[in-house]
Protein backbone atom coordinates (compact mmCIF):
# COMPACT_ATOMS: atom_id res chain seq x y z
CA UNK A 1 0.00 0.00 0.00
CA UNK A 2 0.64 3.84 -0.40
CA UNK A 3 2.31 4.70 3.06
CA UNK A 4 4.20 8.16 2.73
CA UNK A 5 3.64 10.79 -0.21
CA UNK A 6 6.28 13.75 -0.25
CA UNK A 7 5.50 16.44 -2.79
CA UNK A 8 7.89 19.27 -3.56
CA UNK A 9 7.55 22.33 -5.38
CA UNK A 10 4.40 21.32 -7.63
CA UNK A 11 2.27 23.94 -8.68
CA UNK A 12 0.90 25.48 -5.45
CA UNK A 13 2.79 22.87 -3.28
CA UNK A 14 5.75 23.94 -1.98
CA UNK A 15 6.80 20.97 0.20
CA UNK A 16 3.78 18.46 2.22
CA UNK A 17 4.02 15.32 3.50
CA UNK A 18 1.05 12.71 3.40
CA UNK A 19 1.11 9.52 5.51
CA UNK A 20 -2.03 7.49 4.36
CA UNK A 21 -3.24 4.34 6.30
CA UNK A 22 -4.67 1.22 5.11
CA UNK A 23 -7.91 1.07 4.63
CA UNK A 24 -10.07 3.85 3.64
CA UNK A 25 -8.11 7.32 3.16
CA UNK A 26 -10.04 10.70 1.98
CA UNK A 27 -8.93 13.81 0.87
CA UNK A 28 -11.63 17.02 0.79
CA UNK A 29 -10.96 20.50 -0.04
CA UNK A 30 -12.42 23.53 -1.63
CA UNK A 31 -12.87 23.70 -5.44
CA UNK A 32 -9.08 24.49 -6.28
CA UNK A 33 -7.08 24.09 -3.02
CA UNK A 34 -4.85 21.14 -4.97
CA UNK A 35 -6.51 18.19 -3.98
CA UNK A 36 -5.42 17.13 -8.01
CA UNK A 37 -2.46 18.52 -7.48
CA UNK A 38 -1.82 15.28 -5.09
CA UNK A 39 -3.08 12.81 -7.55
CA UNK A 40 -1.27 14.38 -9.96
CA UNK A 41 2.14 13.67 -7.52
CA UNK A 42 0.72 10.22 -7.45
CA UNK A 43 0.03 9.65 -11.23
CA UNK A 44 3.85 10.78 -11.52
CA UNK A 45 5.12 8.27 -9.40
CA UNK A 46 3.48 5.74 -11.68
CA UNK A 47 4.96 6.74 -14.49
CA UNK A 48 2.60 9.03 -16.07
CA UNK A 49 3.25 11.34 -18.20
CA UNK A 50 4.59 14.56 -16.92
CA UNK A 51 4.95 18.47 -18.11
CA UNK A 52 7.68 21.12 -16.40
CA UNK A 53 5.14 23.45 -16.34
CA UNK A 54 4.14 21.49 -12.80
CA UNK A 55 6.95 22.63 -11.36
CA UNK A 56 5.73 25.43 -9.15
CA UNK A 57 7.20 29.20 -9.85
CA UNK A 58 10.88 29.84 -9.15
CA UNK A 59 11.57 26.53 -8.52
CA UNK A 60 14.39 24.72 -10.78
CA UNK A 61 12.88 21.40 -10.12
CA UNK A 62 9.73 19.49 -8.79
CA UNK A 63 9.94 16.24 -6.87
CA UNK A 64 8.08 13.64 -5.58
CA UNK A 65 8.60 10.63 -3.53
CA UNK A 66 6.37 7.76 -2.48
CA UNK A 67 6.75 4.73 -0.09
CA UNK A 68 4.53 1.47 -0.69
CA UNK A 69 4.90 -0.89 2.30
CA UNK A 70 3.56 -4.63 2.26
CA UNK A 71 4.13 -5.14 -1.37
CA UNK A 72 3.88 -8.78 -2.49
CA UNK A 73 7.12 -9.89 -4.14
CA UNK A 74 6.75 -9.48 -8.39
CA UNK A 75 8.57 -10.88 -11.03
CA UNK A 76 8.77 -8.03 -12.47
CA UNK A 77 10.98 -6.31 -9.86
CA UNK A 78 13.31 -9.88 -10.59
CA UNK A 79 13.41 -9.31 -14.34
CA UNK A 80 14.25 -5.86 -13.94
CA UNK A 81 17.06 -6.37 -11.23
CA UNK A 82 15.21 -5.10 -8.48
CA UNK A 83 14.61 -6.45 -5.25
CA UNK A 84 12.08 -5.34 -1.95
CA UNK A 85 14.05 -4.62 1.20
CA UNK A 86 13.10 -6.35 4.16
CA UNK A 87 10.18 -5.26 5.30
CA UNK A 88 8.43 -5.11 1.68
CA UNK A 89 9.11 -1.64 1.06
CA UNK A 90 9.53 0.13 -2.12
CA UNK A 91 10.90 3.77 -2.41
CA UNK A 92 9.88 5.53 -5.34
CA UNK A 93 11.23 8.86 -6.54
CA UNK A 94 10.66 10.93 -9.65
CA UNK A 95 12.71 13.92 -10.06
CA UNK A 96 11.40 16.68 -12.74
CA UNK A 97 13.39 19.01 -14.24
CA UNK A 98 13.06 22.41 -15.78
CA UNK A 99 14.60 21.57 -19.20
CA UNK A 100 11.75 18.74 -19.43
CA UNK A 101 14.06 15.77 -18.24
CA UNK A 102 12.89 13.21 -15.49
CA UNK A 103 15.44 11.24 -13.05
CA UNK A 104 13.21 8.09 -11.51
CA UNK A 105 14.61 5.93 -9.20
CA UNK A 106 13.14 2.94 -7.14
CA UNK A 107 14.96 1.87 -3.68
CA UNK A 108 17.85 4.06 -5.16
CA UNK A 109 17.93 2.75 -8.60
CA UNK A 110 17.82 4.65 -11.93
CA UNK A 111 14.70 3.74 -13.98
CA UNK A 112 13.39 5.20 -17.07
CA UNK A 113 9.57 6.43 -17.43
CA UNK A 114 8.66 3.66 -19.40
CA UNK A 115 9.92 1.27 -16.02
CA UNK A 116 8.11 2.92 -13.43
CA UNK A 117 4.86 3.07 -15.58
CA UNK A 118 5.24 -1.07 -15.79
CA UNK A 119 5.98 -0.95 -12.14
CA UNK A 120 3.10 1.91 -11.24
CA UNK A 121 0.54 -0.51 -12.78
CA UNK A 122 0.97 -3.36 -10.71
CA UNK A 123 0.87 -0.94 -7.20
CA UNK A 124 -1.93 1.43 -8.28
CA UNK A 125 -5.32 2.10 -9.83
CA UNK A 126 -6.42 5.61 -10.28
CA UNK A 127 -9.94 6.02 -11.29
CA UNK A 128 -11.01 9.43 -12.34
CA UNK A 129 -14.11 11.53 -13.11
CA UNK A 130 -14.24 11.15 -16.57
CA UNK A 131 -13.47 7.39 -16.57
CA UNK A 132 -17.97 6.88 -17.33
CA UNK A 133 -17.32 8.34 -20.30
CA UNK A 134 -15.57 5.17 -20.97
CA UNK A 135 -18.58 3.51 -20.42
CA UNK A 136 -19.86 5.35 -23.96
CA UNK A 137 -17.77 3.91 -25.94
CA UNK A 138 -18.48 0.77 -27.00
CA UNK A 139 -15.03 -0.09 -27.86
CA UNK A 140 -14.04 -0.78 -24.77
CA UNK A 141 -16.57 -3.25 -23.40
CA UNK A 142 -15.06 -5.74 -24.88
CA UNK A 143 -11.68 -5.69 -22.82
CA UNK A 144 -13.84 -4.93 -19.60
CA UNK A 145 -15.28 -8.15 -20.30
CA UNK A 146 -12.21 -9.88 -21.07
CA UNK A 147 -10.09 -8.23 -18.32
CA UNK A 148 -13.34 -9.81 -16.05
CA UNK A 149 -13.45 -13.33 -17.95
CA UNK A 150 -9.69 -13.17 -17.65
CA UNK A 151 -9.40 -14.53 -21.48
CA UNK A 152 -5.80 -14.02 -21.97
CA UNK A 153 -5.01 -17.78 -21.98
CA UNK A 154 -7.10 -18.13 -24.86
CA UNK A 155 -7.09 -14.71 -26.26
CA UNK A 156 -2.95 -14.14 -26.97
CA UNK A 157 -2.57 -17.50 -28.94
CA UNK A 158 -6.19 -16.72 -30.84
CA UNK A 159 -4.19 -13.18 -31.96
CA UNK A 160 -1.18 -14.60 -33.14
CA UNK A 161 -3.09 -17.11 -34.89
CA UNK A 162 -5.21 -14.30 -36.66
CA UNK A 163 -1.94 -12.51 -37.10
CA UNK A 164 -0.57 -15.24 -39.33
CA UNK A 165 -3.98 -15.90 -41.48
CA UNK A 166 -3.59 -11.94 -41.77
CA UNK A 167 -0.33 -12.05 -43.37
CA UNK A 168 -1.12 -14.92 -45.42
CA UNK A 169 -4.23 -13.07 -46.96
CA UNK A 170 -1.74 -10.10 -47.91
CA UNK A 171 0.48 -12.53 -49.32
CA UNK A 172 -1.98 -14.30 -51.45
CA UNK A 173 -3.19 -10.98 -52.70
CA UNK A 174 0.20 -9.74 -53.44
CA UNK A 175 0.39 -12.33 -56.02
CA UNK A 176 -2.95 -12.01 -57.48
CA UNK A 177 -3.20 -10.21 -60.67
CA UNK A 178 -4.86 -10.15 -64.11
CA UNK A 179 -3.22 -11.63 -67.42
CA UNK A 180 -2.58 -8.32 -68.56
CA UNK A 181 -0.77 -6.49 -65.63
CA UNK A 182 1.23 -9.84 -64.99
CA UNK A 183 2.27 -9.99 -68.57
CA UNK A 184 3.36 -6.04 -68.52
CA UNK A 185 5.39 -7.07 -65.37
CA UNK A 186 7.11 -10.28 -66.67
CA UNK A 187 8.40 -8.21 -69.82
CA UNK A 188 9.68 -5.38 -67.67
CA UNK A 189 11.32 -7.64 -65.13
CA UNK A 190 12.70 -10.02 -68.33
CA UNK A 191 14.27 -6.53 -69.73
CA UNK A 192 15.61 -5.45 -66.50
CA UNK A 193 17.54 -8.83 -65.84
CA UNK A 194 18.86 -9.03 -69.36
CA UNK A 195 20.32 -5.54 -68.91
CA UNK A 196 21.91 -6.07 -65.93
CA UNK A 197 22.83 -9.55 -66.58
CA UNK A 198 24.95 -8.66 -69.92
CA UNK A 199 26.38 -5.61 -67.80
CA UNK A 200 28.28 -8.83 -65.93
CA UNK A 201 28.82 -6.60 -62.52
CA UNK A 202 31.28 -7.58 -60.47
CA UNK A 203 31.20 -6.38 -56.80
CA UNK A 204 34.11 -3.56 -56.56
CA UNK A 205 34.68 -3.32 -60.15
CA UNK A 206 33.89 0.75 -60.07
CA UNK A 207 36.38 1.43 -57.49
CA UNK A 208 39.01 -0.49 -59.69
CA UNK A 209 38.44 0.92 -62.50
CA UNK A 210 38.18 4.35 -60.81
CA UNK A 211 41.46 3.96 -59.21
CA UNK A 212 42.48 2.63 -63.21
CA UNK A 213 41.47 5.71 -64.96
CA UNK A 214 43.30 8.24 -61.94
CA UNK A 215 46.24 6.44 -62.96
CA UNK A 216 45.75 6.95 -66.70
CA UNK A 217 44.98 10.35 -66.71
CA UNK A 218 48.40 11.09 -64.93
CA UNK A 219 50.66 8.32 -66.40
CA UNK A 220 52.91 11.14 -68.09
CA UNK A 221 53.23 12.73 -64.45
CA UNK A 222 54.05 9.49 -62.56
CA UNK A 223 55.97 8.05 -65.48
CA UNK A 224 58.69 11.39 -65.07
CA UNK A 225 58.17 11.08 -61.05
CA UNK A 226 59.44 7.53 -60.94
CA UNK A 227 61.94 8.16 -63.03
CA UNK A 228 63.35 11.03 -61.41
CA UNK A 229 63.34 8.99 -58.00
CA UNK A 230 65.27 6.22 -59.58
CA UNK A 231 67.70 8.21 -61.26
CA UNK A 232 68.57 9.66 -58.00
CA UNK A 233 68.89 6.68 -56.06
CA UNK A 234 70.61 4.86 -58.62
CA UNK A 235 72.45 7.02 -60.95
CA UNK A 236 73.08 6.04 -64.37
CA UNK A 237 76.52 5.54 -66.19
CA UNK A 238 77.30 8.56 -65.90
CA UNK A 239 76.65 9.87 -62.31
CA UNK A 240 76.43 7.86 -59.33
CA UNK A 241 72.88 8.15 -57.94
CA UNK A 242 72.20 8.47 -53.67
CA UNK A 243 72.89 4.93 -53.16
CA UNK A 244 76.33 4.37 -54.10
CA UNK A 245 77.50 7.78 -52.64
CA UNK A 246 76.28 6.62 -49.27
CA UNK A 247 78.04 2.83 -50.12
CA UNK A 248 81.00 5.00 -50.87
CA UNK A 249 81.01 7.24 -47.66
CA UNK A 250 80.35 4.35 -45.55
CA UNK A 251 83.47 2.39 -47.15
CA UNK A 252 85.72 5.56 -46.94
CA UNK A 253 85.20 5.68 -42.94
CA UNK A 254 85.08 1.94 -42.13
CA UNK A 255 88.86 1.79 -43.08
CA UNK A 256 89.40 3.94 -39.44
CA UNK A 257 86.71 3.70 -37.87
CA UNK A 258 88.13 1.89 -34.76
CA UNK A 259 90.21 4.50 -34.42
CA UNK A 260 87.41 6.36 -33.09
CA UNK A 261 84.23 5.82 -30.93
CA UNK A 262 82.70 8.93 -32.72
CA UNK A 263 83.79 7.52 -36.11
CA UNK A 264 82.55 3.95 -35.42
CA UNK A 265 78.84 5.70 -34.98
CA UNK A 266 78.63 7.32 -37.57
CA UNK A 267 79.88 4.55 -40.03
CA UNK A 268 77.28 2.31 -38.13
CA UNK A 269 74.51 5.13 -39.38
CA UNK A 270 75.71 5.12 -42.67
CA UNK A 271 75.32 1.19 -42.71
CA UNK A 272 71.82 1.84 -42.24
CA UNK A 273 71.34 4.24 -44.65
CA UNK A 274 72.81 2.32 -47.45
CA UNK A 275 70.39 -0.62 -46.45
CA UNK A 276 67.95 1.77 -46.89
CA UNK A 277 68.52 3.60 -50.15
CA UNK A 278 69.08 0.57 -51.36
CA UNK A 279 65.65 -1.03 -50.76
CA UNK A 280 64.19 2.22 -51.49
CA UNK A 281 65.57 2.21 -55.04
CA UNK A 282 64.61 -1.40 -54.92
CA UNK A 283 60.82 -0.49 -54.82
CA UNK A 284 61.16 2.48 -57.63
CA UNK A 285 62.74 0.10 -59.85
CA UNK A 286 59.97 -2.25 -59.50
CA UNK A 287 56.90 0.34 -59.21
CA UNK A 288 58.57 1.47 -62.71
CA UNK A 289 58.43 -1.87 -64.47
CA UNK A 290 55.05 -2.46 -63.27
CA UNK A 291 53.95 0.73 -65.15
CA UNK A 292 52.51 -1.16 -68.06
CA UNK A 293 50.00 1.40 -70.32
CA UNK A 294 48.40 -0.54 -73.30
CA UNK A 295 46.89 2.30 -76.28
CA UNK A 296 43.67 2.41 -75.95
CA UNK A 297 42.90 1.32 -72.36
CA UNK A 298 41.86 4.58 -70.91
CA UNK A 299 39.08 5.10 -73.37
CA UNK A 300 38.02 1.32 -72.34
CA UNK A 301 37.59 2.28 -68.89
CA UNK A 302 35.81 5.28 -69.56
CA UNK A 303 33.25 3.59 -71.68
CA UNK A 304 32.68 1.16 -68.90
CA UNK A 305 32.33 3.77 -66.42
CA UNK A 306 29.67 5.28 -68.31
CA UNK A 307 27.62 1.82 -68.57
CA UNK A 308 27.86 1.66 -64.87
CA UNK A 309 26.62 5.26 -64.37
CA UNK A 310 24.14 4.89 -66.60
CA UNK A 311 22.72 1.55 -65.00
CA UNK A 312 23.13 3.24 -62.03
CA UNK A 313 20.65 5.36 -62.78
CA UNK A 314 18.16 2.75 -63.09
CA UNK A 315 19.19 0.16 -60.73
CA UNK A 316 20.89 1.71 -57.62
CA UNK A 317 23.48 3.97 -56.52
CA UNK A 318 26.46 1.25 -56.20
CA UNK A 319 27.12 -2.03 -58.20
CA UNK A 320 26.49 -3.73 -55.20
CA UNK A 321 23.00 -2.08 -54.78
CA UNK A 322 22.62 -3.04 -58.53
CA UNK A 323 23.53 -6.99 -57.90
CA UNK A 324 20.98 -6.57 -55.00
CA UNK A 325 18.37 -5.54 -57.48
CA UNK A 326 18.81 -8.30 -60.01
CA UNK A 327 18.65 -10.77 -57.51
CA UNK A 328 15.31 -8.99 -56.44
CA UNK A 329 14.07 -9.07 -59.84
CA UNK A 330 14.75 -12.79 -60.48
CA UNK A 331 13.04 -13.35 -57.34
CA UNK A 332 10.06 -11.43 -58.43
CA UNK A 333 9.93 -13.50 -62.25
CA UNK A 334 10.35 -16.43 -60.22
CA UNK A 335 7.20 -15.71 -58.21
CA UNK A 336 4.83 -14.50 -60.89
CA UNK A 337 5.69 -17.17 -63.31
CA UNK A 338 4.96 -19.66 -60.49
CA UNK A 339 2.58 -17.49 -58.64
CA UNK A 340 -0.69 -19.95 -59.43
CA UNK A 341 1.66 -23.40 -57.66
CA UNK A 342 2.08 -20.76 -54.82
CA UNK A 343 -1.24 -19.61 -54.70
CA UNK A 344 -2.61 -22.97 -54.50
CA UNK A 345 -0.36 -23.87 -51.81
CA UNK A 346 -1.12 -20.79 -49.77
CA UNK A 347 -5.04 -20.94 -50.24
CA UNK A 348 -4.39 -24.98 -48.46
CA UNK A 349 -2.47 -22.87 -45.74
CA UNK A 350 -4.78 -20.33 -45.76
CA UNK A 351 -8.24 -22.55 -44.92
CA UNK A 352 -5.62 -24.38 -42.38
CA UNK A 353 -4.67 -21.91 -40.41
CA UNK A 354 -8.83 -20.40 -40.14
CA UNK A 355 -9.83 -23.61 -39.47
CA UNK A 356 -7.76 -22.63 -36.62
CA UNK A 357 -8.50 -19.72 -35.86
CA UNK A 358 -12.07 -20.41 -35.86
CA UNK A 359 -11.72 -23.15 -32.93
CA UNK A 360 -10.09 -20.89 -31.07
CA UNK A 361 -12.38 -17.63 -31.51
CA UNK A 362 -15.54 -19.86 -30.84
CA UNK A 363 -13.58 -21.23 -27.50
CA UNK A 364 -12.37 -17.09 -26.91
CA UNK A 365 -16.19 -16.16 -27.07
CA UNK A 366 -18.07 -19.81 -25.25
CA UNK A 367 -15.27 -18.11 -22.15
CA UNK A 368 -16.60 -14.64 -22.61
CA UNK A 369 -20.15 -15.60 -22.74
CA UNK A 370 -19.79 -17.18 -19.36
CA UNK A 371 -18.13 -14.68 -18.18
CA UNK A 372 -21.00 -12.26 -19.58
CA UNK A 373 -23.06 -13.80 -17.52
CA UNK A 374 -20.78 -13.87 -14.31
CA UNK A 375 -20.59 -10.28 -14.90
CA UNK A 376 -24.35 -9.47 -15.43
CA UNK A 377 -24.85 -10.93 -12.41
CA UNK A 378 -22.16 -9.13 -10.02
CA UNK A 379 -22.72 -5.67 -11.83
CA UNK A 380 -26.67 -6.09 -10.49
CA UNK A 381 -25.85 -7.09 -7.44
CA UNK A 382 -22.98 -4.05 -6.86
CA UNK A 383 -26.11 -1.94 -8.01
CA UNK A 384 -28.16 -3.18 -5.81
CA UNK A 385 -25.84 -2.01 -3.00
CA UNK A 386 -25.87 1.15 -4.76
CA UNK A 387 -29.17 1.88 -4.85
CA UNK A 388 -30.05 1.14 -8.23
CA UNK A 389 -32.29 -2.39 -7.09
CA UNK A 390 -34.65 -1.71 -10.73
CA UNK A 391 -31.47 -1.79 -12.76
CA UNK A 392 -31.05 -4.63 -15.49
CA UNK A 393 -27.42 -5.06 -16.92
CA UNK A 394 -26.58 -7.34 -19.98
CA UNK A 395 -23.75 -8.04 -21.99
CA UNK A 396 -24.78 -8.59 -25.75
CA UNK A 397 -22.98 -10.50 -28.20
CA UNK A 398 -23.51 -10.06 -32.14
CA UNK A 399 -21.19 -11.39 -34.76
CA UNK A 400 -18.17 -9.34 -36.03
CA UNK A 401 -18.26 -8.58 -39.73
CA UNK A 402 -15.35 -8.70 -42.57
CA UNK A 403 -13.95 -11.30 -44.70
CA UNK A 404 -13.53 -14.04 -41.77
CA UNK A 405 -16.16 -12.70 -39.59
CA UNK A 406 -13.16 -12.31 -37.18
CA UNK A 407 -10.53 -9.88 -36.04
CA UNK A 408 -7.85 -9.49 -33.95
CA UNK A 409 -10.30 -9.48 -30.47
CA UNK A 410 -12.15 -12.43 -31.55
CA UNK A 411 -15.50 -13.15 -33.40
CA UNK A 412 -17.69 -10.81 -30.80
CA UNK A 413 -19.01 -7.61 -30.87
CA UNK A 414 -20.06 -6.68 -27.07
CA UNK A 415 -22.20 -3.90 -26.02
CA UNK A 416 -23.46 -3.00 -22.60
CA UNK A 417 -26.80 -3.06 -22.27
CA UNK A 418 -29.36 -1.79 -19.07
CA UNK A 419 -32.67 -0.77 -18.13
CA UNK A 420 -32.66 1.88 -15.60
CA UNK A 421 -36.49 1.52 -14.85
CA UNK A 422 -39.19 -1.28 -14.34
CA UNK A 423 -40.97 -1.81 -17.85
CA UNK A 424 -38.47 -0.05 -20.20
CA UNK A 425 -36.13 -2.27 -22.60
CA UNK A 426 -32.59 -3.00 -22.64
CA UNK A 427 -31.18 -0.41 -24.43
CA UNK A 428 -27.40 0.88 -25.21
CA UNK A 429 -25.63 1.86 -21.61
CA UNK A 430 -24.71 5.44 -23.60
CA UNK A 431 -28.03 6.29 -24.94
CA UNK A 432 -30.05 6.08 -21.39
CA UNK A 433 -27.99 6.26 -18.78
CA UNK A 434 -27.66 9.69 -16.47
CA UNK A 435 -24.14 11.29 -14.87
CA UNK A 436 -25.12 9.72 -11.49
CA UNK A 437 -25.89 6.40 -13.03
CA UNK A 438 -23.01 5.89 -15.36
CA UNK A 439 -20.36 6.93 -11.80
CA UNK A 440 -22.45 4.26 -10.05
CA UNK A 441 -22.12 1.53 -13.18
CA UNK A 442 -18.51 2.40 -13.18
CA UNK A 443 -17.86 2.32 -9.78
CA UNK A 444 -19.30 -1.43 -9.56
CA UNK A 445 -17.49 -2.37 -12.59
CA UNK A 446 -14.13 -1.02 -11.51
CA UNK A 447 -15.31 -3.07 -7.81
CA UNK A 448 -15.74 -5.94 -10.03
CA UNK A 449 -12.33 -5.84 -12.12
CA UNK A 450 -10.34 -5.25 -9.06
CA UNK A 451 -11.21 -8.33 -6.99
CA UNK A 452 -9.11 -10.29 -10.21
CA UNK A 453 -5.99 -7.65 -9.76
CA UNK A 454 -3.08 -7.75 -7.35
CA UNK A 455 -2.94 -3.99 -7.23
CA UNK A 456 -2.93 -2.80 -3.26
CA UNK A 457 -4.06 0.82 -3.90
CA UNK A 458 -6.88 1.71 -5.24
CA UNK A 459 -7.81 6.05 -6.22
CA UNK A 460 -10.93 7.36 -7.04
CA UNK A 461 -10.62 10.67 -8.04
CA UNK A 462 -13.91 12.74 -7.90
CA UNK A 463 -16.05 9.48 -9.20
CA UNK A 464 -18.70 10.99 -7.58
CA UNK A 465 -20.30 13.09 -9.98
CA UNK A 466 -23.86 13.40 -10.06
CA UNK A 467 -24.26 11.51 -7.22
CA UNK A 468 -26.34 12.69 -4.18
CA UNK A 469 -29.07 12.18 -1.60
CA UNK A 470 -29.55 7.80 -0.67
CA UNK A 471 -27.57 7.14 -3.54
CA UNK A 472 -24.31 9.55 -2.10
CA UNK A 473 -24.97 7.12 1.02
CA UNK A 474 -24.94 3.96 -0.82
CA UNK A 475 -21.54 4.75 -2.80
CA UNK A 476 -19.84 6.00 0.89
CA UNK A 477 -20.97 2.17 1.87
CA UNK A 478 -19.86 0.63 -1.11
CA UNK A 479 -15.99 2.66 -0.90
CA UNK A 480 -15.86 1.58 2.47
CA UNK A 481 -16.72 -2.03 1.71
CA UNK A 482 -13.71 -2.09 -0.88
CA UNK A 483 -11.28 -0.49 1.54
CA UNK A 484 -11.82 -3.50 3.56
CA UNK A 485 -9.77 -5.79 1.51
CA UNK A 486 -7.96 -3.07 -0.26
CA UNK A 487 -6.24 0.69 0.43
CA UNK A 488 -8.49 3.57 -1.14
CA UNK A 489 -7.59 6.58 -1.55
CA UNK A 490 -10.92 9.15 -2.56
CA UNK A 491 -11.03 13.22 -3.74
CA UNK A 492 -14.64 13.64 -2.95
CA UNK A 493 -16.92 16.89 -2.01
CA UNK A 494 -19.58 14.03 -1.08
CA UNK A 495 -19.71 14.57 3.02
CA UNK A 496 -21.40 11.01 3.23
CA UNK A 497 -17.97 9.87 1.41
CA UNK A 498 -16.08 11.53 3.83
CA UNK A 499 -17.66 10.29 6.83
CA UNK A 500 -16.77 6.86 5.84
CA UNK A 501 -13.41 7.81 5.71
CA UNK A 502 -10.81 6.24 8.34
CA UNK A 503 -8.34 8.38 8.23
CA UNK A 504 -9.71 11.89 6.52
CA UNK A 505 -6.99 15.18 5.06
CA UNK A 506 -8.13 18.11 4.55
CA UNK A 507 -6.62 20.29 1.51
CA UNK A 508 -6.29 23.52 2.13
CA UNK A 509 -4.77 26.43 0.03
CA UNK A 510 -3.64 30.04 1.79
CA UNK A 511 -1.21 33.15 0.98
CA UNK A 512 2.02 33.90 2.80
CA UNK A 513 4.19 37.10 1.72
CA UNK A 514 2.49 37.24 -1.73
CA UNK A 515 2.51 33.55 -2.64
CA UNK A 516 -0.23 30.88 -2.78
CA UNK A 517 0.85 27.83 -0.42
CA UNK A 518 -1.33 24.66 -0.55
CA UNK A 519 -1.08 22.44 2.85
CA UNK A 520 -2.45 19.17 3.76
CA UNK A 521 -3.53 18.71 7.11
CA UNK A 522 -4.67 15.20 8.46
CA UNK A 523 -8.15 15.73 10.89
CA UNK A 524 -9.07 14.69 13.90
CA UNK A 525 -12.05 13.77 14.91
CA UNK A 526 -13.01 17.28 15.73
CA UNK A 527 -11.47 18.93 12.52
CA UNK A 528 -13.87 16.00 10.65
CA UNK A 529 -17.09 16.92 12.22
CA UNK A 530 -16.01 20.49 11.39
CA UNK A 531 -14.93 19.83 7.53
CA UNK A 532 -18.14 17.40 7.11
CA UNK A 533 -20.07 20.77 8.16
CA UNK A 534 -18.42 22.83 5.56
CA UNK A 535 -19.28 20.10 2.85
CA UNK A 536 -22.73 19.96 3.57
CA UNK A 537 -23.59 24.12 4.63
CA UNK A 538 -20.59 25.81 2.79
CA UNK A 539 -19.73 28.89 4.50
CA UNK A 540 -22.52 29.29 7.05
CA UNK A 541 -22.29 26.73 9.28
CA UNK A 542 -24.91 26.38 12.10
CA UNK A 543 -24.83 24.68 15.47
CA UNK A 544 -28.08 22.39 13.71
CA UNK A 545 -25.30 21.76 10.57
CA UNK A 546 -22.53 20.73 13.19
CA UNK A 547 -24.67 18.38 14.95
CA UNK A 548 -26.02 17.02 11.19
CA UNK A 549 -21.79 16.43 10.84
CA UNK A 550 -21.44 14.66 14.08
CA UNK A 551 -24.54 12.44 13.43
CA UNK A 552 -23.31 11.52 9.99
CA UNK A 553 -19.27 11.12 11.73
CA UNK A 554 -21.35 8.79 13.81
CA UNK A 555 -23.30 6.61 11.71
CA UNK A 556 -20.60 5.84 9.47
CA UNK A 557 -18.44 4.53 12.57
CA UNK A 558 -21.63 2.63 13.45
CA UNK A 559 -21.61 1.32 9.38
CA UNK A 560 -17.98 0.34 9.85
CA UNK A 561 -17.79 -1.15 12.96
CA UNK A 562 -21.02 -3.08 11.85
CA UNK A 563 -19.23 -4.32 8.42
CA UNK A 564 -16.16 -5.39 9.88
CA UNK A 565 -17.38 -7.29 12.78
CA UNK A 566 -15.82 -4.82 15.69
Amino acid sequence: MLSLLHIENIAVIESVDIQFDSGFNVLTGETGAGKSIVIDAISAIIGARTSRDLIRTGAKSARVEAQFTQVQPMPWLEENGLSLDGSGSLVIQREIQSDGKNICRVNGRLLNVSQLRELGQQLVNIHGQHDGQQLLDESCHLSYLDSFGETESLLTPYQETFRELTAIRREIASLQMDDAVKSRRMDSLHFQIGELERADLKEGEEESLTERRTLLRNAERLISAVEGAHFALSGDDEREGAASLIAAAEGSLSSVSGMSEEIAGVTERLVELRSAAEDAAELVRDLRESFSFEPGELDEIESRLDVLYRLKKKYGNSVSEMLAYLEKCRAELSEIEYSSDTIAKLEQRKAAVLAKAKRQAEALSARRREAAEALRERIQSELRQLDMPKVRFQVDFSPRGGEFGMDETGMDEVQFLMSANVGEDLKPIQRIASGGELSRIMLALKNVLAENEAVATLIFDEVDTGVSGRAAQKVAEKMADVAGHKQVLCVTHLPQIAAMADTHFSVVKGERKGRTYTEVELLTRTRRTEELARLTGGAHITPAILAGAEELLSAAEGYKAARRGC
